[in-house]
């Protein structure tokens, strides 16, 4: 006669139950959420850009993938006690793996310490399974109680929950490859307004990502408005794409925006020259000849090339970075300029003034103007962190 032990198998499908759900949510979130943008960065230069990376198939195919890698697995240990979690090792390397996506992608592809860093972890995790399977017969806790809350589910969980921690720490957690990538692949879609919210209270930052959001900034018509609410890097130079690469998005677009692709290599200034010259200069063009003298703290040259771009008695208020450019060039040089600031930034630059003479230590000073003018032109002029 032969005994099925129910206690067991409900035991064995509770724990299998329990880590697939486990895998299935850390996988789906982890691809979707946190490095979606990652991988169609990766899927595009590995492709050449023949093939693009869709995050919600992309996301249910791996894991659907890595996950019938690990039946496979355990088809073949059949772990399914206090150790059944081994099983899904081998896919969350794989997983690990995908999220090791270096920023220099783009300029070579190389699998680093990879090479002797994955045979390592298998022959190792092998020999667990092996050990694993040995004292299989010893295993005496078919007993105790069963469910979700059991010694033998929360064993495998913890192991889970290791081998997640393990992804999480070797995945890429560079912050500003992840803000470029992300920003790169919104606008794409066309989704400027949501490539403007990437990193905007970050003080993490390049060159690179400073030529995105002056871009993004420039499509919106906000570059004035806007620029020094971001923590920038770099000079204006960097405003365009012939000085910084792009993992995605089309060097093109940026260039079209501006009014077409120079034949040759120019300087920054040229390039502007040359649009004007051969009348191809969009609106754009004039807020980043504008900005980036700003940028470049070139205050004499900003006031001198602010009525080519900007009428001095027109209706329209000028964009609030150069009135707050404005105030600051008069009160240094003690005189007015055709393009006179409207009283309520004059207001502001008092209680500047004022807030910098209430705090004679330079440290506090610092400190109480970053909380009162961050996001301000003066700010980023006076005191200069934001220049990396």
């Amino acid at each position: 006669m032969i005994y099925h032990n129910p206690h067991k198998k409900n035991s064995m499908l509770t724990t299998i139950l329990a880590c697939a759900v486990c895998f299935w949510t850390f996988s789906l979130l982890w691809l979707y959420f946190f490095q979606a943008d990652v991988l169609a960065v990766a899927q595009h230069v590995l492709s050449g850009g023949v093939t693009h990376y869709n995050r919600s198939v992309g996301a249910l195919l791996i894991t659907l993938v890595l996950y019938l890698l690990e039946l496979s697995i355990f088809a073949i240990t059949r772990l399914s006690r206090r150790t059944h979690a081994l099983t899904y090792l081998p896919s969350m390397l794989v997983l690990a793996f995908l999220s090791d996506i270096n920023p220099d992608i783009g300029s070579h592809f190389s699998l680093g310490a990879w090479r002797w860093v994955a045979p390592i972890v298998l022959v190792l995790w092998a020999g667990a399974v092996w050990l694993s399977r040995q004292l299989l017969p010893f295993d005496n806790d078919n007993k105790l109680p069963t469910g979700f809350f059991s010694r033998r589910v929360w064993l495998n969980l913890l192991q889970m929950a290791t081998m997640m921690l393990g992804v999480a720490a070797i995945g890429n957690s560079n912050a500003t490859f992840h803000y470029r990538t992300h920003i790169e692949t919104a606008l794409m879609r066309g989704d400027v307004d949501e490539a403007l919210k990437v990193g905007k209270e970050s003080d993490e930052t390049d060159a690179q990502l400073t030529m995105l959001r002056v871009h993004a900034l420039a499509r919106k018509g906000r570059l004035g408005d806007e620029l020094f609410t971001y923590k920038l890097a770099g000079t204006s130079a960097d405003f365009l794409p012939s000085r910084n690469s792009l993992f995605i998005l089309p060097a093109d677009t940026i260039w079209k925006h501006l009014g077409g692709r120079p034949i040759y290599k120019l300087t920054a200034e040229r390039y502007y020259h040359a649009l004007e010259t051969d009348s191809l200069a969009t609106k754009a063009v004039g807020d980043y000849v504008l900005c980036g003298l700003l940028v470049d703290r070139k205050l004499d040259d900003f006031v001198k090339t602010l009525p080519t771009y900007y009428e001095p008695d027109s209706v329209q208020p000028l964009p609030r970075h150069y009135q707050e450019a404005l105030v600051l060039y008069n009160h240094q040089h003690n005189r007015a300029t055709k393009a006179i600031a409207n009283d309520a930034m004059e207001e502001q630059w008092n209680a500047l003034r004022q807030l910098e003479a209430d705090y004679p230590d330079a440290t506090e000073r610092r400190l109480r103007v970053f909380e009162a003018f961050e996001y301000t032109y003066w700010w980023y002029y006076l005191y200069g962190n934001k220049l990396l």
